[in-house]
């Protein structure tokens, strides 16, 4: 027969080994966790981003939503047209290229740090938006997410940069099976010169001596 004390102390360590228990929680890596893209698809990483440099240029890309009119238009310019020429000198942000396609805008800029780039984007975002929406006469949100931006540390880079940019027109063409001329010179674009833009003159080198057609891809 057991004695009470055995019996006792039974009873205690099965309490002890039920209050070892772990409940699951919310937190922690699991699938599916985190904040969601605001489009159809994933947008851009919300990772940190590299560190900036006055001495280097940035290739910015800025997508807008799919009710957004088509940008590629007289009416969609002009919003674009306004937007650039408020932020191309705000901020310590210069815009010193550009392309404008349906959905989307290319851009070559220089600023002399990470938040400077932010504050300039930021308020050509918002200037952008203003904009379309009032052309459309909606309101809510217009851009698709934040921008994409890459650093441009090379001279190579720098040239293959603008001549993406400026020829990205051309590249959207051919991808559907079209052709250009070879002196065709996008009119939503930097490169020509009938839209009045006027653009700041480029500070860094690399971009500061480049042919003004941006030459070929090396």
């Amino acid at each position: 027969m057991k004695q009470p004390q055995q019996r006792a102390s039974r009873r205690a360590t099965k309490r002890h080994t039920q209050g070892r228990f772990v409940f699951r929680t919310w937190g922690g890596a699991r699938k599916g966790a985190g904040r969601k893209p605001k489009g159809s698809e994933p947008g851009v990483s919300h990772r940190r981003r590299p560190v900036l440099g006055a001495t280097f240029p940035v290739h910015v890309t800025l997508r807008v939503l799919p009710h957004v009119w088509n940008l590629r238009s007289r009416r969609g310019f002009t919003i674009f047209s306004k937007a650039v020429l408020t932020a191309a000198h705000r901020f310590a942000m210069r815009v010193c290229q550009f392309s404008v396609q349906g959905n989307h805008i290319h851009l070559v800029v220089e600023a002399t740090h990470e938040a400077a780039l932010g504050q300039g984007m930021k308020g050509f975002g918002v200037r952008l938006a203003k904009g379309l929406n009032k052309l459309m006469d909606r309101r809510g949100r217009v851009l698709a997410d934040r921008y994409h931006a890459h650093i441009l540390r090379t001279p190579s880079e720098v040239r293959r940069a603008v001549h993406y940019v400026l020829h990205n027109y051309r590249k959207h063409v051919v991808s559907r099976g079209g052709t250009l001329a070879a002196s065709y010179v996008d009119p939503y674009s930097s490169a020509s010169c009938e839209h009045g833009i006027v653009l700041p003159r480029a500070h860094t080198w690399p971009l500061r001596d480049l042919r003004p057609d941006a030459g070929e891809p090396q």
